[in-house]
């Protein structure tokens, strides 16, 4: 899936994401696998903000989205940054990913893996472009926060010129959460709707996704 119109909110809708402690975290695990420069791809890289604070502590980053909207996003943060020149922004299916060379790691964030249906391929594609020793990390939902806490539960975000609903249904059956997003522009009267999956994975699932590429340390998320 890509986020079209909705990529606009994203940043408002993850308003109470610590990018600074995120960033942290991900740079100490970087370290720690001896990763102190080279190139990273974050996988799904949304908006950005992980993306640019890589890029100043160094790396030279491929950010990839399925969003041309969500890259725009990322573009104009990077020109305000001074940072255009020094990251490469690719539009890629995660299931198609195609990169011009080897990476020395790659991150994802914000549960990018629960949107794609077939979790074996997107980590064996990963791990494709790895180079020996790299590392991916990565966070995804877990089962008992789909079905407990996005189950069957609504979300509304103000904004000065438009309102945003989004909306969950969580389907035991099929293992995953159904999600409509309904944008309302107040001056234009303009109607954008766009709806999407979250697949559920157990633990062990995505373990067994991991160790059939054998290119982790050890499991982040």
């Amino acid at each position: 899936m890509a986020y079209n119109e909705f990529a606009y909110f994203y940043d408002e809708f993850n308003g109470e994401a610590d990018y600074d402690a995120l960033y942290a975290h991900i740079h100490a695990k970087l370290k720690e696998h001896g990763i102190h420069d080279g190139i990273l791809a974050d996988l799904g890289c949304g908006t950005g903000e992980l993306t640019l604070m890589l890029t100043q502590a160094g790396y030279d980053m491929i950010g990839i989205d399925q969003s041309e909207e969500m890259l725009c996003v990322v573009r104009d943060k990077a020109e305000q940054l001074g940072l255009s020149g020094r990251l490469l922004l690719l539009r890629q299916d995660l299931l198609k990913l195609d990169l011009y060379g080897t990476i020395r790691g790659a991150v994802s964030t914000f549960d990018t893996f629960n949107h794609i249906p077939d979790l074996d391929t997107a980590i064996a594609n990963a791990g494709f472009f790895m180079e020996k020793g790299g590392v991916f990390l990565f966070d995804m939902n877990t089962p008992y926060k789909h079905r407990n806490v996005l189950g069957d539960n609504a979300f509304t975000f103000e904004e000065e010129d438009a309102a945003c609903v989004w909306r969950n249904h969580y389907d035991a059956a099929n293992r995953r959460v159904e999600i409509t997003v309904d944008i309302d522009y107040h001056e234009t009267g303009e109607h954008f709707h766009e709806q999407f999956c979250e697949y559920t994975y157990d633990l062990d699932t995505i373990r067994t996704a991991l160790e059939k590429v054998k290119q982790y340390t050890q499991l982040e998320g």
